[in-house]
């Protein structure tokens, strides 16, 4: 069996008003870095046979304080990383909300594909396979890693092994610093934790 922790970032300065997608130089704000340190803490008392993350700024500045506490080297996996949103990328929500697209990707993904981007089907199936990858790497029994990503990466996986159609992943909530944990065995699956956003690693908003 191995048990998956898929972590979302933490908060940074886009978060609720831009796309970051892909896009560089996107850290982790102060509330994010004290949501990374109590996550570390959160979960200092489990042992990890490894840490993988998404190469981007906000998801490496996420995992890093994790990975010093359990005492794992960071190792960035592309497969993690954010959708490819292609011209939509830095565009602003508001700025979004207004293209045709954007009904689509809310009630309409599987036909959904982003200009100069990914298909969310490209995307789900970048996923899978990163982590079916890991998955078959820590296959001894009770083998527990962690995988930091992003908020539509890890509904779109969720979607998968849960067997949710594509269409209805929306649905699915993963916010900032919350866990979701996936227990896979010999091809069954189960859900042991979603959007985990206890209060000792959400430190309250000044």
């Amino acid at each position: 069996m191995t048990i998956i922790y898929l972590i979302r970032h933490a908060e940074n300065d886009y978060l609720g008003k831009r796309l970051a997608g892909w896009q560089p130089g996107v850290h982790l704000n102060e509330r994010g870095a004290a949501q990374a340190e109590a996550l570390a803490e959160e979960l200092s008392g489990i042992h990890f046979q490894a840490i993988y993350a998404s190469p981007l700024e906000r998801t490496m500045e996420t995992a890093t304080p994790i990975a010093q506490r359990l005492g794992l080297q960071v190792i960035p996996r592309p497969g993690l990383g954010e959708v490819h949103y292609g011209r939509w990328q830095g565009k602003t929500l508001k700025a979004l909300r207004r293209r045709k697209l954007w009904p689509i990707v809310l009630h309409s993904p599987s036909l959904a594909k982003f200009p100069e981007g990914e298909s969310f089907n490209e995307t789900q199936a970048r996923v899978v396979t990163e982590l079916e990858s890991l998955r078959v790497k820590h296959k001894h029994p009770k083998s527990r890693i962690i995988c930091v990503s992003h908020s539509d990466t890890i509904k779109l996986a969720l979607a998968h092994y849960l067997g949710l159609p594509l269409d209805l992943f929306q649905r699915l909530t993963v916010e900032p610093a919350s866990i979701s944990i996936l227990a896979i065995d010999r091809g069954h699956t189960r859900l042991i934790r979603l959007n985990d956003t206890h209060a000792s690693h959400l430190p309250p908003e000044r």
